[in-house]
């Protein structure tokens, strides 16, 4: 099998012969490229917010042939799964990308009009997003084109299309894939596929409510399923060969076998044999098997992620998003910044946190910077920086758990060029300069430390239900501001320079509070509407614990508020304070989660967390109107290119860039399209 990315394919179910020549000639411009490190272009192209980039998979060359080998099986492995992120994402999300890839592929009309710029740009904004909600705000996407003209271009196509989703395209129904609005049914208002379109929270509630678990060792229910309504009564359809997504998942299953031939060890073919057995079987005591095996095995250079994990796409935080990241370790940058692991007790016994949340004993936290070989799902073209997994709690406490920095995504994002929007948001030429000299590595290790002590990090008390079940909706966004505070309270320690992480711990910490208070006051506005709410669950986060810090410094005056020349600063004045009054926060927000308050969490993130002052916000918009740059960032995928001998045994591996952003998501759909 052939995995060149080319601009122009024909779908399966879809098969129209006139347009042969037009295919040639699009494979041919968009064949994918070879780059040298000297000549490595990052940045792909730009539309509506959206700037997409490449990475760079260095230390590739440097593996063996077997490690080579399990890399390439593991991302196929992965792509496999890629349309299980689309349908869980809405349910109508498959048909409407395979109606616009058809017409995108063979309309013959006029391409010159803005019509056309619209519809080309609206094609480009779902597939960024695997589906039609902004990855990010989770808000639908409207086309820019009316639905005349859309009607028009399936018509001329002869593409089917049902009417009444077309409707949904232009209308207000299923307007948030995740709705969290305290006034909201947040399971039924919300258009994620996690739940049939009837199913309510209290539905929820009631189903998973009667489910009797072991206390001590839960396993998280209803990660892997559907909750649909059948004949009136609640069941769950469970993703597993032979069910739910099952065409896709035994493609993912062959892969993954492959994967296992060439394992660097026995540990690690342990881990995928259960990660195997999970997909034939759907059974979650047997991912809590995996997830330990998998934990546990820290030996090898290369690793993954793969399997429903992350769950902050449920308003009830049970579903699992399908997500892989297959990763080589990056040696030089994990031997400098395993230090954080070994001193993670440390961290913890010198927390601001109560004697009875801190953990006696942090168990294994493993710690690497790696290097991304491929993803898919949930983690692409939208990729995080940085994970801690696995996320069953009590994996965690007795078994460890691995968190990784994404070296290379992390070094894409630099070396693909600012916006001046510092220049803009910051208050001083001193905020300025401390930003451009240590900001790069306070983040990496804010990062760090958010991954591997924060997520870590406390403990919940004997006889307290998972936060899920005490914490609900407010779930995420408190467990996501609970490591950052963590990470921001030793991010202002000279423990970091100790330890050879920073040569001035002052100077980072001080890039770390300027650019953290400043995001989460001012610049991340940019990312929302006027007149929306905050909803996005790190969003969230970042505005609570900036909001609450800074009311709570208001008397002495910790942070102030500038205004100058019609525009809003804040200027910290006191960094050592402010540290105590993230201290205090990380000590109210472990005490929250440990004794599942409810009410105090809901207080802090509904009253810090979620609104936003129209008028500030109207400010930021007009401020930041002046930069092309857009706000938000992915990536395509490098393409490795297997060559084989006469038997068809695979002797060697190329590296190639995908050309154009538009050739790889056609060329996914045409090889990975396993669900319909």
């Amino acid at each position: 099998m052939k995995y060149n990315f080319f601009a122009a394919v024909v779908l399966t179910g879809f098969l129209f012969t006139s347009c042969n020549e037009d295919v040639k000639k699009d494979e041919a411009k968009d064949a994918p490229i070879a780059m040298t490190e000297n000549d490595f272009d990052f940045q792909v192209t730009e539309f509506a917010d959206i700037k997409v980039l490449r990475y760079q998979i260095s230390g590739f060359d440097d593996l063996t042939l077997k490690e080579q080998k399990l890399v390439y099986y593991l991302t196929q492995a992965g792509l496999e799964g890629r349309d299980i992120m689309w349908a869980q994402n809405y349910r109508h999300n498959l048909d409407v990308r395979h109606a616009l890839e058809n017409v995108y592929t063979t309309y013959k009309g006029d391409k010159n009009g803005e019509d056309w710029a619209n519809f080309e740009t609206y094609l480009k904004r779902v597939w960024f997003a695997n589906g039609i909600h902004h990855h990010y705000s989770n808000a639908k996407m409207k086309p820019a084109f009316s639905k005349d003209y859309f009607n028009t271009l399936l018509k001329e196509t002869n593409t089917t299309l049902d009417a009444a989703v077309v409707d949904v395209l232009f209308n207000d129904a299923d307007s948030k894939k995740v709705n969290l609005s305290k006034d909201a049914d947040i399971v039924k208002e919300s258009a994620i596929n996690f739940y049939g379109p009837d199913v309510t929270t209290a539905d929820v509630e009631k189903f998973y409510g009667a489910m009797k678990v072991d206390p001590k060792e839960p396993i998280e229910l209803g990660l892997n399923t559907r909750l649909v309504k059948k004949d009136g009564k609640l069941v769950e359809e469970v993703y597993k060969s032979g069910g739910l997504y099952g065409a896709a998942i035994d493609k993912i299953i062959g892969w993954l076998e492959k994967a296992q031939g060439v394992a660097e060890n026995e540990k690690q073919a342990e881990a995928l044999g259960l990660l195997i057995e999970y997909y034939r079987t759907g059974s979650l005591d047997t991912w809590d098997d995996y997830c330990i095996a998998w934990a546990t095995s820290t030996e090898g250079n290369i690793d993954w992620i793969n399997g429903f994990i992350e769950v902050y796409n449920d308003p009830k935080g049970y579903k699992g998003s399908y997500e892989t990241v297959v990763q080589i370790k990056d040696f030089d940058m994990s031997k400098k910044m395993a230090v954080l692991s070994k001193e993670a007790q440390w961290f913890e016994d010198n927390s601001p946190l109560m004697p009875e949340h801190k953990k006696k004993e942090v168990k294994g936290v493993s710690y690497k910077t790696v290097i991304v070989a491929g993803e898919a799902g949930d983690a692409s073209p939208s990729t995080p920086i940085g994970v801690n997994l696995p996320n069953n709690n009590w994996i965690r406490q007795a078994h460890g758990s691995k968190s990784v920095s994404l070296g290379n995504i992390i070094n894409a994002y630099a070396n693909a060029g600012g916006s001046g929007r510092l220049a803009e948001f910051a208050h001083d030429a001193e905020e300025i300069a401390l930003e451009e000299e240590y900001g790069q590595l306070a983040d990496k290790l804010h990062t760090a430390l958010h991954e591997v002590v924060g997520h870590a990090s406390g403990q919940i008390n004997e006889g307290v239900g998972t936060p899920k079940e005490t914490l609900k909706r407010y779930k995420s966004t408190i467990e996501e501001g609970r490591a950052d505070l963590f990470g921001l309270y030793y991010l202002m320690d000279p423990k970091l320079q100790e330890l050879g992480l920073v040569e001035d711990w002052e100077k980072t910490g001080k890039a770390a509070y300027d650019g953290y208070i400043r995001n989460g006051l001012i610049s991340q506005l940019v990312r929302l509407e006027l007149g929306d709410d905050v909803e996005e669950a790190h969003m969230v986060n970042r505005q609570w614990v900036s909001a609450w810090s800074y009311e709570r410094g208001l008397k002495d005056g910790v942070i102030e508020k500038v205004t100058r020349d019609g525009k809003t600063y804040y200027d910290i004045k006191d960094y050592q304070k402010l540290r105590t009054i993230f201290g205090e926060l990380l000590r109210e927000t472990q005490r929250i989660t440990s004794e599942g308050d409810y009410e105090a969490g809901m207080s802090l993130v509904e009253n810090y967390g979620v609104k936003v002052d129209q008028n500030l916000h109207k400010e930021v918009l007009d401020r930041n109107s002046k930069f092309k740059s857009p706000p938000y960032s992915g990536f395509v995928n490098p393409v490795i290119v297997p060559k084989t001998d006469n038997d068809g045994n695979i002797t060697e591996f190329t590296i190639e860039q995908p050309k154009s952003f538009e050739g790889q998501m056609l060329e996914y759909a045409k090889t990975y399209g396993n669900l319909k």
